[in-house]
């Protein structure tokens, strides 16, 4: 899907606040409000737009820990990806993952209760799984999401 001018500033108001009422969307990007609801809708139906999502305090739901853990697996192949792949989505510590290139093949992104709760999760989660043969683990003293878009080509 091309996306326009119009398009992609939606798109930014939306990252800002996907809660923004559709007449406030219109007005600001000087269309009718029908007109923003369809483009928002074939947008959605392209995928060009993939969802609205909650940014919870992680405070709030007893994550008191956050880090980022780069795991190397014992062979990049499409059958330990995959396996690995779907071993992520199952862990509720999970909160994002990343296939990645270089020296290492992922880095997975853990919210948990505390240093005790990420010792025995990464210990169960990682290095008791075959086909990981490294990982290092790093911790996350402050995190901030981007609500702005990269420049437009």
């Amino acid at each position: 899907m091309l996306l326009d001018r119009i398009d992609f500033d939606l798109l930014r108001l939306l990252r800002k606040n996907a809660r923004m009422p559709n007449k406030d969307l219109a007005e600001k990007v000087g269309v009718a409000p029908s007109t923003a609801l369809e483009r928002i809708r074939r947008m959605r139906e392209s995928k060009a737009l993939l969802g609205f999502h909650a940014e919870i305090a992680p405070e709030a739901i007893g994550i008191g820990l956050q880090a980022l853990v780069a795991v190397r697996l014992q062979q990049h192949s499409r059958t330990f990806v995959e396996s690995f792949q779907a071993h992520l989505r199952a862990l509720p510590e999970v909160l994002a993952f990343y296939h990645v290139a270089g020296a290492d093949d992922f880095l997975v992104h853990v919210g948990v209760r505390d240093s005790a709760h990420l010792r025995e999760f990464a210990l169960a989660a990682f290095t008791e799984r075959p086909e990981v043969v490294h990982i290092q683990t790093h911790l996350i003293f402050d995190f901030h999401r981007n609500t702005e878009l990269p420049a437009q080509p």
